[in-house]
């Protein structure tokens, strides 16, 4: 097997940038983007009511490198595991938009085929399917993510990475003010090769988790370790979703060494460990978690735990309609977000048994 070579002299760095990004086509476009699902949140309605306008003044504020992002409004979920979500204002995401509506296609020219997060045209239920395809026909398969993935991205590493193939100083100067601006996640501290007692602590790290830019540059910066394990180690079944990922094979010794390699390649090049935990070789046959659901070669079922939670959520959800506190289309849009996740596995029964119940009455007055 050839060694992989990933570098500033194996790509054409495109120069020429700054101008599509900050064009009031492209604004108005990323606006367009960054308003679904939000379109009646106060902020979203203020600048949409003046869309032209903003836009032109945010055009201004970039061509003249005067833009500064705003701060983020955090707050934490248990999906299943807590996490901090960070909500950039809606002017950032508008900008954040812009730049990975010209940058994104660069990258994505690139980025291998099994890569499925937060790409067009994929996602996890492309990815789960695939997955399904690879354990119909390989004996054993290997499940990592990584630890505390998006509060670990180095940033010195992640800008080198944007380097190898963008070379607009003005399109870098605002990816570089974007990630700079990262607001604190959770900490982090691990040491690798070479650190002395100081270099954690000295390293800038961690990226805001629910940016457009943060999902874009988590690809960008597991780029390499995906071409190395598919060409360096030679691993043809090899599925990526965000830092989740699984690699199939017939024998499990060759498994686990593929483990120890890329955990060296995580450590050495990204700064990154495996989750000492969630690192298992096991038979294809006995079935995998991967991405909310208990996945076998020949059927699919939900995880218990996804299951419980929209039960439990569902309950919170009649309570909420009862007092008043929600609306039928809140109601509506929660369990049929539930429902196009869950039809993707063997669950008609549940569905049935899960809904049939479901009764919603306001309060008498």
């Amino acid at each position: 097997m050839g060694a992989f070579v990933q570098g500033p002299a194996a790509v054409k760095r495109e120069k020429e940038l700054f101008e599509q990004v900050c064009s009031f086509e492209n604004l108005l476009a990323a606006a367009h983007k960054a308003r679904r699902g939000k379109r009646f949140r106060p902020d979203v309605a203020r600048f949409e009511h003046d869309l032209e306008p903003q836009a032109l003044l945010l055009q201004s504020e970039l061509r003249g490198r005067q833009y500064r992002p705003l701060g983020y409004r955090t707050f934490h979920v248990r999906d299943p595991k807590p996490r901090m979500i960070s909500a950039a204002a809606y002017r950032d995401r508008v900008v954040h938009h812009a730049l990975c509506n010209v940058i994104e296609p660069i990258f994505e020219r690139s980025f291998i085929h099994d890569s499925y997060g937060c790409r067009p045209g994929k996602g996890s239920h492309a990815a789960v399917d695939r997955l399904t395809r690879f354990m119909r026909s390989t004996d054993y398969i290997l499940k990592c993510d990584i630890r505390r993935f998006f509060p670990s991205i180095d940033h010195a590493l992640l800008k080198e990475r944007i380097r190898r193939k963008v070379g607009c100083p003005d399109t870098l100067w605002l990816a570089d003010l974007i990630i700079d601006h990262s607001n604190e996640q959770e900490p982090v501290l691990a040491y690798f090769a070479g650190d002395d007692l100081f270099t954690p602590h000295e390293r800038r790290r961690g990226l805001p988790l629910g940016n457009q830019t943060s999902q874009f540059f988590a690809n960008v910066y597991l780029d390499g370790l995906d071409h190395h394990i598919k060409e360096a180690l030679g691993c043809r079944r090899y599925i990526r979703y965000v830092d989740d990922f699984a690699v199939l094979d017939d024998d499990k010794r060759t498994l686990w060494d593929v483990r120890d390699a890329i955990a060296d390649y995580a450590g050495s090049r990204l700064r990154l460990k495996l989750h000492p935990v969630k690192q298992t070789v096991t038979p294809t046959a006995v079935g995998v978690d991967f991405l909310g659901y208990r996945v076998f070669p020949d059927h699919r079922l939900l995880r218990r735990s996804t299951t419980v939670r929209f039960i439990r959520r569902l309950g919170v959800m009649q309570r909420a309609y009862t007092r008043g506190a929600v609306s039928l289309t809140e109601v509506s849009q929660s369990v049929a977000a539930w429902v196009g996740h869950a039809r993707h596995a063997d669950t008609y029964g549940l569905r049935t048994a899960a809904l049939g119940a479901v009764v919603l009455r306001r309060a008498q007055a």
